[in-house]
């Protein structure tokens, strides 16, 4: 693109999992996130952007500290305030695109220089009773233009409609479609769903026809599953045919180059995975080199410049099995201390020597992976305080870990667990997800709570901070099994009067002839042709028109050798699995302890029938054996 071409381009800095306020608790680490966002906007005063786009998790905790959304004002303000002119217009209903009904730099009473747009991802999503999130905040105070926060309507799995935010720059013309995260389970069957996701198009004219529009979807989620009982992920196929750019928040780790994904023999759209701005975990591909990325479209052409960040903590991730190193002993823990000992002295040299900028007073990050299968281990806490002031993280400097234990098989015999260890990045057999251990430990024992509303309320009680949700979950549940049981005594449909267990059978089977219906209906949609349909909409006064589009997507695996993107770059191969990095986790045995107090709760205020009194008592009884860990 020539400096003649100025006037038609429009400039987008993309950064994604800022997690501001990460680790505010830790002396040497709580500065990072707000640095590192204070680069990413000095970036883009730099090369002059027209603005910058987030792609949700802008805030690490979905209730954030007072002093973290203070230090995110502070430096929104200091860099998005100015007298500079905003050269682009936002052409489509700004009540139906924005959380605050109207774009900030268009409010008389801001001089709004650079403007931000942001989804919110899973960490700073809306929750409570007005489904507020930390994102409602920065968006009052008319410092981020908050969008993709779509309603989700309609019975069964639900419906859900993504408007496209409309921008013109001159002769070129941009719809920026915005999601932020849902459930990816439930999203995962929407898209599976004909008529469940819903897109609205811009209408064409013969001024502005409708493939002038060059369309960018931004999206929050898991493109790849991250651990052996993960339910779902957004597959690239998933997504509808006549997007253009896709930016793929959430994956932790940088894929640098853009790679496409053929939609059709002669159609693809192009991915981008910029990753976060700070390490939020001690994986792998966090070690990765950080960068954001500057997306400049002029009409239907584009580009991608990629600026590595230089103010992120050095961060060393290696891995070592013990065995391969037959100086060490099995039983000599001094030998085996020693021999790691210089490992991580030289992963910390090797830390320091990419120190930048100055920037060689900052601690590194040091993570060694430890195979010790056929030998002892020994105390990581003393071993890492041999490294305090050298490193920000002497606690947990190793990861101790054995290779698995594979049974002989005879030939030609399939593993039953070979599609859940195929595929799965070491780092997800270390973490233990919520949803995962009720898979694996309550997923057979469970009755008369269904094991999704279960999952979903531990997810809402663990990182949402919703202290009621267990306790609204296990009510509900408790409510819909006691109606529908004394509603079948009343029918006489369950023998004589007090046996209540049949009552009680008759609705689990029926959640569970639901649930297989729903699962039906989702293994059938993969083998529908789908395709792009449009009808025009009326337009809005003053906005540009739009037309729906409901469209899924064919699904199928995803490509396993991605063709390179456009415009002349050398595409890369995205990895099989991108690393993630968690937010706070919850053991089992705390959440269901909580738990517990919950049912007592429901235990002590329910005032039913006598068949439901039975039933609630044979309920409770049933409900602490099965939510035995």
């Amino acid at each position: 693109m020539s400096d003649n071409d100025d006037r038609d381009s429009l400039k987008i800095l993309v950064a994604t999992d800022n997690h501001l306020g990460v680790w505010e608790k830790d002396e040497i680490r709580k500065h990072d996130s707000f640095v590192t966002f204070e680069e990413i906007l000095q970036i883009a005063q730099q090369q002059a952007v027209d603005l910058v786009l987030l792609a949700g998790d802008l805030f690490h905790d979905n209730k954030p500290s007072r002093s973290t959304i203070v230090r995110a004002i502070d430096i929104l303000t200091q860099y998005t305030l100015s007298d500079k002119p905003v050269a682009f217009q936002v052409v489509s209903d700004q009540s139906a695109n924005f959380v605050s009904r109207r774009v900030n730099f268009e409010n008389s009473n801001f001089n709004v220089g650079l403007p931000v747009f942001t989804i919110h991802g899973n960490h700073d999503d809306p929750a409570g009773a007005d489904n507020l999130s930390a994102v409602d905040v920065l968006s009052t105070c008319n410092l981020v233009n908050y969008f993709g926060k779509a309603a989700l309507c309609g019975s069964g799995v639900g419906k859900i409609r993504i408007e496209p935010v409309l921008l013109k720059k001159g002769n070129t013309k941009v719809g920026i479609y915005g999601l932020g995260n849902v459930r990816d389970e439930r999203l995962g069957r929407m898209f599976q769903t004909p008529g469940c996701v819903e897109w609205a198009r811009p209408a064409g004219s013969p001024d502005c026809p409708q493939n002038e529009w060059f369309n960018v979807f931004v999206l929050h989620q898991n493109r790849v599953p991250h651990s052996q009982n993960a339910k779902n992920c957004i597959r690239e196929s998933y997504l509808a045919r006549f997007l253009d750019f896709v930016i793929w928040g959430h994956e932790h780790e940088c894929i640098q180059e853009s790679w496409e994904h053929a939609t059709s023999e002669d159609k693809s759209f192009s991915l981008i995975q910029p990753g976060s701005s700070v390490a939020t975990a001690l994986s792998e591909g966090e070690s990765k080199k950080k960068h954001v990325v500057l997306f400049e479209i002029n009409r239907e052409r584009y580009r991608t410049v990629n600026f590595p960040l230089e103010s992120v903590r050095p961060f060393i991730h290696d891995n070592v099995t013990l065995q391969d190193h037959v100086e060490v002993a099995g039983e000599d823990s001094e030998a085996i201390t020693a021999f790691l000992e210089n490992k991580v002295e030289y992963m910390i040299q090797k830390a320091n020597s990419r120190a930048v900028g100055g920037r060689d007073t900052m601690l590194p990050l040091i993570r060694l992976r430890v195979d010790y299968t056929g030998f002892s281990t020994i105390n990581a806490q003393r071993f890492g305080q041999k490294f305090v002031g050298k490193v920000a993280n002497p606690h947990d400097i190793l990861l101790w870990h054995k290779a698995p234990v594979r049974k002989a098989k005879a030939p030609g015999e399939v593993s039953e667990n070979a599609s859940l260890t195929e595929g799965i990045r070491p780092e997800a057999l270390d973490e233990r997800q919520i949803e995962d251990l009720i898979a694996e430990h309550l997923q057979q024992h469970l009755e008369i709570l269904p094991e999704q509303d279960l999952a979903n309320a531990l997810h809402n009680f663990v990182d949402k901070d919703e202290k009621q949700a267990l306790h609204d979950c296990v009510r509900a549940a408790l409510a819909e099994t006691q109606t529908a049981a004394a509603a079948d005594q009343e029918a006489g449909a369950t023998g004589p009067e007090g046996d209540v267990d049949a009552a009680v059978n008759a609705q689990i089977q029926h959640r569970r002839n639901q649930q297989s219906a729903q699962a039906t209906t989702a293994s059938a949609a993969r083998i529908l042709p789908s395709g792009p349909s449009d009808s025009a909409l009326p337009p809005p006064n003053g906005t540009a028109a739009m037309d729906e589009d409901d469209d899924m997507g064919v699904l199928g695996s995803s490509s396993s050798r991605p063709a390179s993107a456009g415009q002349g770059r050398a595409g890369s191969r995205p990895p099989t699995a991108p690393e993630s990095a968690r937010g706070r986790q919850a053991t089992l045995g705390e959440a269901f302890g909580r738990s517990g107090r919950s049912t007592q709760q429901v235990g002590s205020s329910s005032r039913l029938s006598t068949a439901a009194s039975v039933l609630q008592n044979k309920q409770g009884a049933g409900m602490s054996k099965n939510l035995r860990c």
